[in-house]
């Protein structure tokens, strides 16, 4: 599903305009940002949580060469499905 998908289906389902629903997503995904930025935490209900892991630093391989090359400790997002989303794909 594309950005677009996502739009035409909550401007459906909550009977708004297209813009009005392209606007909600982006305030959406921007809050998400602006949170795990903060370290914190989003959790939406029956759908999942938003979170922020710390990778450490570590040791790789360059595929093509096989010379090793460290990897420096980064933030990353992740994402955790609720239980009711995970028992929907069922």
């Amino acid at each position: 599903m594309t950005k677009k998908d996502l739009v035409d289906k909550v401007s459906a389902g909550a009977a708004i305009k297209k813009t009005q629903a392209e606007k909600a997503i982006d305030s959406f995904v921007a809050a998400v940002k602006e949170s795990l930025k903060k370290g914190d935490r989003v959790t939406v209900t029956g759908f999942g949580t938003f979170s922020v892991v710390e990778r450490k630093a570590r040791t790789g391989r360059n595929p093509r060469t096989g010379k090793e090359i460290k990897i420096q400790a980064k933030k990353a997002p992740k994402f955790s499905p609720a239980s009711a989303m995970k028992e929907a794909l069922d």
